[in-house]
């Protein structure tokens, strides 16, 4: 059967973040923007072209990166903060905390490429673990946006913020789930399909793969609601607990180990309000193997075929 969602038209996310980026910008006079020797894969080239003295590059200094951002921010101005996703929270992940966070610094963190998204060069470059990370840190929205849409809409909530949030732009190329006038609220999931046999609850690249499952499943009988849940935190806590009221069991699926991301927050907030048969999918506490990210998200079962395997279990497990 050919993907519902997967066939249609790509999208990488990268071009909506710097296209929402110039738009602001130009709006903005306090916009700026810090990188780390990373113009081309953060897609800031045209930013720098029409911005020059408002793009900073202090190289491969992740932890000056997120300094220079928080001090940006003490002098009112409106830094993002740009880098590939596994340096930006592993190498500056007391600075996140104490600069940014702690301080309340209206800073807008933007993991690029997270995920596998960086394939085979392995998993020095995959950001598996910056949503355990992050997700740790007090006072610090962490949004998983799935779209280009999404992408925009979480942007422009970040730079009305008044304080810090971190943002994955994704890299790996996805379909366009969410309608253009998208408005981005934290805390607030979008359900794009209905069901009631068994509900996903799924973040970035992987909310497409979801629905590809709800339409294979409806074929055999199974509705599966799907859930986007690009905020993280804070969590859509109500959608969770009507979720696991109204249907036999919830999946979680991301783009990151299990240890502390989504399907963590999930099974917490489960485990102490209502205790529902689950399913969390995503990296095993495990280094991935080389290869493609097509590949890698097969390997761990990130796919319409793992989802709906997944669902097909939880549907047996008994009534509602």
């Amino acid at each position: 059967m050919t993907d519902t969602v997967t066939a249609a038209p790509l999208f990488d996310c990268r071009k909506a973040f710097a296209d929402e980026l110039i738009a602001m910008a130009r709006a903005d006079e306090r916009v700026v923007v810090v990188c780390n020797d990373s113009v081309g894969s953060s897609n800031l080239v045209k930013f720098r072209e029409e911005f020059p003295d408002r793009l900073i590059n202090v190289g491969i200094a992740e932890q000056d990166l997120v300094g220079v951002g928080a001090g940006l921010a003490n002098g009112g101005m409106l830094p993002f903060v740009s880098a590939a996703a596994p340096f930006l929270t592993g190498r500056a992940l007391e600075q996140i905390k104490a600069d940014v966070a702690y301080s309340h610094a209206r800073v807008v963190l933007c993991g690029q490429s997270p995920g596998m998204a960086y394939g085979e060069l392995g998993p020095t470059h995959h950001s598996i673990e910056d949503l355990s990370w992050i997700r740790a840190v007090a006072d610090l929205p962490v949004i998983v946006p799935a779209d280009p849409a999404e992408t925009r809409a979480a942007l422009r909530w970040a730079a009305a913020h008044d304080g810090p949030s971190y943002l994955r732009i994704g890299r790996f190329p996805v379909p366009a789930v969410n309608p253009d006038d998208l408005v981005f609220e934290p805390g607030r999931s979008r359900q794009l399909a209905d069901g009631d046999d068994v509900t996903v609850i799924a973040v970035g690249a992987i909310v497409s793969r979801a629905l590809d499952a709800a339409a294979r499943l409806r074929e055999e009988g199974i509705r599966l609601r799907v859930i986007n849940m690009a905020s993280i935190e804070p969590l859509d806590e109500e959608a969770v607990l009507r979720a696991a009221a109204e249907t036999r069991g919830v999946i979680t699926a991301e783009e990151a180990t299990v240890t502390g991301g989504l399907g963590a927050a999930v099974a917490s907030l489960l485990a102490q309000h209502r205790p529902t048969p689950m399913r969390i999918l995503g990296v095993p506490r495990t280094f991935a193997p080389t290869g493609s990210t097509e590949f890698l998200l097969g390997h761990f079962g990130l796919t319409a075929d793992g989802i709906a395997a997944a669902a097909r279990q939880l549907a047996g497990d008994g009534p509602r």
